[in-house]
C-alpha cells in the first residue's frame, strides 16, 4: 500500500508552490501584511485560474471534483509561503454548499464558485467563543437576526454561509440589514471582519445540519494543514539564518546548542505531516474517524506550531522579535490557525469524548 501522495497531488503542490513564489514572494507579502489593502484581486483571480478555488466542486458544476486530500495539501502549500488571500472562507463556503445545498442551490452558486465569479467565505463564531455547530445561537428561519465574529474576507466576500442553530444559511453580504465592521486580527495577511444581521433575510441550506458538521471538520484539517505549512517554512527560515548570521567570526550553525535546537524543531513538526493527510483522508473516505481525527490534526499541529515559531524566534536572537524580520508573518499565521475554530484543549476535549475517553 502506498501512503504517500500521488505523482498528480505532487504535481497540485509544485504548480501552486511555483506561482505562490512568484506572484507572493515575501516581499509581496509583506506589503499586504504591513498595508491598509486587505486583498489581491489578481492574486487570488490567479488561484482561481490554476483551479483552486474549484478543487472540491463536482465536475458536473464546473470544478475538478477532487477530495479533501487535494485541498489540504493546497492549504499546506499556501500556508508556506504565506500567501494573502481568502482561501479558507472561500473553500468552507463551497464545501458547505457541496454537501448541504439542495440540487437547485448547487446548480446556481456552485459553477460561480468554481470560476471565481463569486467569492464565498462563512460566518461561525458567535460571542464568548462558540464556534462549533452545537454552540451556535443564532436562529435560522428567512429572517437572521444577531452578529458572528472573525470572519475570513468579511469586508470582500459576496455572500456568507452563517451558521445557525440547528443549520446554516446563504445571506448576501450587500444585503439589507447586513453590516461589516473590520476586525484588528493577528494575521493582517488574511483579514477578519465581525457581521452583523438585523432582519436579513436569508436562504437556509436544505441540508444545513449536515453542512455545519462537514464545514466545521473541514476547518479543522486546512487550519492543520495551514499550520503545518507555515511551521515548515519557519524551519527553513531559522536554517537559513543560521548558515549566514556569524557571531564571534564564524556562522552561528556550528554553535552545538542551536544545531541541537534546529533539530528539534524539525522533530516537533515533521512527523505531524501524516496526522493532517489521515484527518484529510478520513474526511471523504473514513467517515468514522472522520470527526476524532480533524479534531486532533488541528489542536496537535497548531500546538506543535506555535512551539515551532516561539524556537524560530529564539534562533533568529534580537532580530526576530521585531517588525521588520519577516519571521513575525508566519508566526502570527499560525497563531490564528490556532485560535480559529477553537483552541488546542476545546479540540483534545471532543476527541477524547469521541474515543469514548
Amino acid at each position: 500500500m502506498n501512503f504517500d501522495t500521488s505523482e498528480e497531488q505532487e504535481l497540485l503542490q509544485d504548480t501552486i508552490g511555483k506561482f505562490a513564489e512568484r506572484e507572493s514572494p515575501p516581499t509581496r507579502v509583506r506589503e499586504i501584511f504591513d498595508g491598509e489593502a486587505a486583498h489581491d484581486p489578481a492574486l487570488w483571480q490567479g488561484l482561481c485560474e490554476l483551479g483552486v478555488a474549484g478543487l472540491v466542486v463536482p465536475e458536473a458544476h464546473g470544478g475538478a471534483g477532487l477530495e479533501m486530500v487535494e485541498l489540504a495539501l493546497v492549504a499546506e502549500t499556501l500556508g508556506f509561503h504565506g500567501t494573502p488571500g481568502p482561501f479558507l472562507g472561500h473553500a468552507l463556503a463551497t464545501l458547505a454548499l457541496a454537501h448541504g445545498g439542495s440540487p437547485e442551490q448547487q446548480k446556481r452558486w456552485l459553477p460561480r464558485l468554481a470560476s471565481g465569479e463569486l467569492l464565498g467565505t462563512v460566518a461561525l463564531a458567535e460571542a464568548g467563543s462558540r464556534w462549533l455547530p452545537e454552540d451556535w445561537q443564532l436562529a435560522g428561519g428567512s429572517k437572521l437576526n444577531g452578529a458572528k465574529r472573525f470572519v475570513p474576507a468579511g469586508e470582500i466576500a459576496d455572500f456568507f454561509v452563517v451558521g445557525t442553530a440547528g443549520g446554516m444559511a446563504l445571506v448576501g453580504r450587500k444585503a439589507a440589514g447586513v453590516k461589516v465592521q473590520p476586525y484588528a486580527g493577528v494575521d493582517r495577511a488574511r483579514r477578519l471582519a465581525d457581521v452583523s444581521f438585523e432582519n436579513a433575510a436569508c436562504e437556509p441550506l436544505a441540508q444545513g445540519a449536515d453542512a455545519a458538521a462537514r464545514v466545521r471538520d473541514a476547518g479543522l484539517v486546512l487550519l492543520a494543514a495551514d499550520a503545518f505549512g507555515a511551521a515548515s517554512r519557519l524551519v527553513d527560515m531559522a536554517v537559513s539564518y543560521a548558515k549566514t548570521r556569524e557571531q564571534f567570526g564564524v556562522a552561528i550553525g556550528h554553535f552545538q546548542g542551536l544545531k541541537h535546537q534546529l533539530a528539534n524543531m524539525a522533530v516537533e513538526i515533521e512527523p505531524a505531516r501524516g496526522l493532517f493527510w489521515y484527518a484529510a483522508h478520513a474526511f471523504d473516505k473514513v467517515p468514522a474517524d472522520r470527526e476524532r481525527f480533524a479534531a486532533l490534526a488541528k489542536a496537535h499541529i497548531t500546538e506543535r506550531g506555535m512551539q515551532v515559531a516561539r524556537d524560530v524566534v529564539e534562533a533568529h536572537g534580537g532580530i526576530g522579535f521585531t517588525w521588520e524580520c519577516d519571521v513575525q508573518i508566519w508566526f502570527k499565521r499560525i497563531m490564528q490557525d490556532r485560535a480559529w475554530l477553537g483552541t488546542p484543549s476545546v479540540h483534545r476535549e471532543r476527541a477524547a469524548k469521541l474515543a469514548g475517553w
